[in-house]
């Protein structure tokens, strides 16, 4: 399965990544690694200050092996399931509307021990990086829609 650009402007990028239920069919290639479920859309979008994936992990899934990052920190949110993450050996349950933080250097692994898909979006971004946000980072403009 494929993700499509869909669409493409001056200062946008649209993707179509399917239905909920078709994510277990995407899967990352990495060297020596596949990774089922998975979708990273950064090249897809050309996103430059965040690197976000879709995932499906199947019931008894898990992540074969801890790992941490070297500047990133990840959130995780989950819009499916349930399952757990264990976190420096701290084990978190999480389902359908959790939302985590893990800070770059925490060693990190999840499952899903669910009977049901654990369906969840990761959002990487270097940690300390923000310096804007919500109103402070907006501007409200006098445009009026024009909707086709």
């Amino acid at each position: 399965m494929t993700q499509t650009l869909t669409k493409t402007g001056r200062h946008f990028a649209q993707m179509e990544a399917g239905p909920m239920n078709q994510w277990p069919d995407y899967t990352v290639h990495l060297p020596g690694l596949d990774i089922p479920g998975k979708l990273f859309i950064k090249e897809t979008l050309g996103l430059t200050g965040c690197e976000i994936s879709i995932n499906a992990m199947p019931p008894g899934g898990e992540v074969p092996f801890y790992h941490t990052h070297k500047q990133n920190e990840e959130v995780y949110i989950f819009i499916k399931g349930r399952g757990q993450l264990q976190i420096d050996g701290e084990t978190l349950d999480v389902k359908e509307g959790s939302i985590v933080r893990i800070a770059p250097d925490a060693e990190r692994i999840w499952r899903n021990n669910g009977d049901e898909s654990l369906v969840y979006i990761i959002m990487q971004v270097k940690e300390n990086s923000l310096v804007q946000w919500s109103a402070v980072d907006g501007n409200i403009l006098e445009t009026a829609p024009a909707w086709g």
